[in-house]
């Protein structure tokens, strides 16, 4: 899908700026994604949990908090709804069957990622939502972005209520401990982090199988966002952003509103979390609630800057950036991969040794790695490994790998 996904059905021409903007996002995704391998959960939302002891470390937190949290997450399910949005108009031959299957194998291969290397697999939440992506696409690009639109804001108005008991709860009651335990600074929440973020790997496999109803089971609550920014994408290739047909001028002009609606309100987001004290309340209202919409925004403010910059200009970054797009799903999972031999008690058994600075350096190895292996394997291989195998497994047939 991921390969396939970058052709204009009109033109039947590759897009390979598209294909560069989805190697920017699963890049920009390794940038957060090492911070569930090297620190406690509650650290990937809140500074404050742990990994923070310089100036550097703060200055991390905030930068990534406006500028990449979220962002590139949104950035490839923006990609990965205009995706579908392709496959669904080339099919010739049920499509809605071959959607189904596509999806049902997605979700399996992000739940052995989940159960084998990272709990916050997004595989999965992208499966079940990409699911009701078909039932929007008789809309034109306009009412696709009404339709994001509603969804986020229902997203964002059920966090919101969600998040009022928790703000209102007094100290030490259920309710309260919920956001201090996941988002906070809880001492016994932070000593269970440490006992599992050193357990092996057999500990481990062992607890996420028994715990797999519950992870997924937060995952459904993230379905509306995950649609609506699927759906922004979907839009966004039906008006010619996604499919380099805008000029760049354009491009540019919708990142600088992207931008300068978002920057404002994430920096103040920043604010409401140290004037609560990072409290586990406010920290998990902010990121998993009221920052969505812009981060949002941001992504598609990305998705134009690079459009602008790639759709009509060739080159050796271009081209590199576009063959790690291609192999976008085996580097999201070969990511992880070098993660767990960073961090996890089988491999080099880094986790909590390192600052939240330190961890950031370490995320631009995996970068560099899928910079450098993924233009070698495309010169030999069709697709990657774990595309064709997505592919093989829904079609029940699987093409020739090898060019």
């Amino acid at each position: 899908t991921a390969t396939t996904a970058s052709h204009n059905p009109t033109t039947g021409e590759r897009v390979v700026a598209l294909d560069a903007l989805r190697g920017i996002a699963v890049a920009g995704i390794a940038l957060m994604n090492v911070y569930v391998y090297a620190l406690p959960p509650a650290a990937y939302f809140n500074p404050a949990a742990a990994g923070s002891g310089s100036a550097l470390d703060w200055m991390v937190w905030g930068l990534s908090f406006v500028f990449i949290e979220d962002k590139f997450r949104s950035l490839f399910a923006m990609l990965f709804g205009a995706g579908v949005a392709i496959l669904i108009e080339r099919s010739t031959h049920h499509p809605m069957r071959g959607h189904i299957a596509r999806m049902a194998v997605l979700f399996a291969i992000g739940a052995a990622h989940a159960i084998l290397l990272a709990n916050n697999d997004v595989l999965r939440l992208y499966a079940m939502a990409g699911l009701f992506v078909p039932l929007f696409l008789g809309l034109k690009a306009r009412g696709l972005l009404v339709a994001g639109a509603i969804l986020m804001g229902l997203h964002v108005l059920g966090g919101s209520l969600i998040a009022y008991l928790w703000l209102v709860a007094e100290p030490g009651s259920p309710v309260a401990l919920l956001p201090a335990q996941v988002f906070g600074t809880d001492p016994m929440a932070l000593d269970y982090a440490q006992i599992t973020g050193t357990e092996s790997f057999a500990e481990r496999v062992s607890r996420r199988v028994a715990g797999f109803g519950d992870a997924l089971g937060t995952q459904v609550a993230g379905i509306p966002s995950a649609l609506a920014t699927m759906l922004v994408g979907a839009a966004l290739w039906r008006n010619g952003l996604l499919a380099g047909a805008w000029d760049r001028a354009r491009c540019f002009a919708l990142a600088r509103w992207m931008a300068a609606v978002a920057l404002p309100v994430l920096v103040l987001l920043i604010l409401l979390d140290i004037d609560a004290g990072f409290s586990g309340a406010m920290v998990g209202a902010v990121s998993l609630f009221w920052s969505l919409p812009f981060d949002l925004l941001l992504a598609v403010g990305y998705a134009a800057l690079v459009m602008g910059f790639f759709a009509s200009r060739e080159g050796p970054l271009r081209a590199r950036l576009a063959a790690v797009g291609r192999l976008s799903l085996t580097n999201y999972l070969l990511t992880s991969v070098v993660f767990a031999l960073l961090f996890t008690a089988s491999g080099l058994g880094l986790f909590g040794a390192l600052p939240r600075s330190g961890a950031f350096a370490v995320s631009l190895l995996p970068i560099a790695l899928m910079l450098l292996w993924s233009p070698l394997w495309l010169a030999h291989f069709r697709q990657g490994p774990f595309e064709w195998l997505w592919r093989g497994l829904a079609r029940g047939k699987f093409a020739h790998l090898r060019r």
